[in-house]
């Protein structure tokens, strides 16, 4: 299952439709605390993450994600309108924090977030 964490509702039917159709199950929450409140339900194999949320911005949501021990090795991928050199955290925060890509939105298509979540390891296609 995957999780993914994206507050525009547009983009996140969009996405959730397309990981649908290659075979995944997909859990869409659109902030941070509703998606921590979520994981009591069901662990994800993977987390999809817009850092810009409201509330609790994406890095918050990681540090908390990360201080529960049966969450730490969750993978992350960051899918942000923000670029990763204007993002105001080390690559070594990052992986700090298992985030396993940084995508930039407006580079990124489609069948590109596909095809990198299909190479993701452990991955299970319900």
């Amino acid at each position: 299952m995957i999780l993914l964490i994206e507050p525009d509702l547009v983009l996140a039917k969009i996405y959730s439709n397309a990981l649908n159709a290659v075979g995944y199950e997909i859990t869409v929450m659109g902030q941070a605390q509703s998606a921590i409140l979520a994981l009591d339900a069901q662990l994800p194999d993977l987390i999809i993450l817009e850092p810009q949320l409201v509330g609790h911005s994406g890095i918050e949501f990681l540090y908390e994600l990360r201080s529960y021990a049966d969450l730490q090795n969750i993978p992350v991928l960051i899918h942000s309108f923000v670029q990763l050199e204007a993002f105001n955290q080390s690559r070594e925060v990052l992986r700090t924090l298992n985030v396993v890509g940084y995508l930039y939105k407006p580079q990124t298509s489609l069948q590109q977030l596909i095809t990198l979540v299909q190479t993701m390891p452990k991955l299970a296609i319900k």
